[in-house]
């Protein structure tokens, strides 16, 4: 998947907000709360997301997918897929809305109810 697919995906989940920062990442976040990060390792696109417990297990011993630097040293369940052969095209959208739907179950109902969620 290509870093402009990847934002693609990410922009027709409902709901969701893009900023650039962090040295020209693409940030995806719904409700305020952040789901989604892209952006480059060595010169490859690189996909961050939230795991549930259960990938967190499973998909850090997966070639090209490691624990995300910065996020999961603070104790958090994050990966990256940062290189080939990692997770195909749409392994990665799956995980990215599982990432997406954990950060809406963490809205509160009214914000949901705003946000059409």
């Amino acid at each position: 998947m290509t870093r402009d697919e990847f934002n693609a995906y990410c922009a027709s989940l409902k709901a969701t907000t893009h900023v650039v920062q962090w040295g020209n990442s693409d940030v995806w976040k719904v409700g305020g709360k952040l789901f989604a990060v892209s952006g480059w390792a060595d010169d490859a696109p690189a996909f961050t997301f939230k795991v549930s417990d259960m990938a967190w297990e499973i998909l850090p011993d997966m070639p090209g997918i490691r624990p995300a630097p910065y996020l999961a040293s603070r104790g958090m369940k994050w990966v990256q897929h940062y290189a080939e052969p990692g997770l195909s095209d749409d392994e990665l959208k799956n995980h990215v809305k599982a990432s997406y739907d954990m950060a809406v179950e963490k809205l509160t109902k009214k914000l949901r109810t705003e946000l059409g969620l």
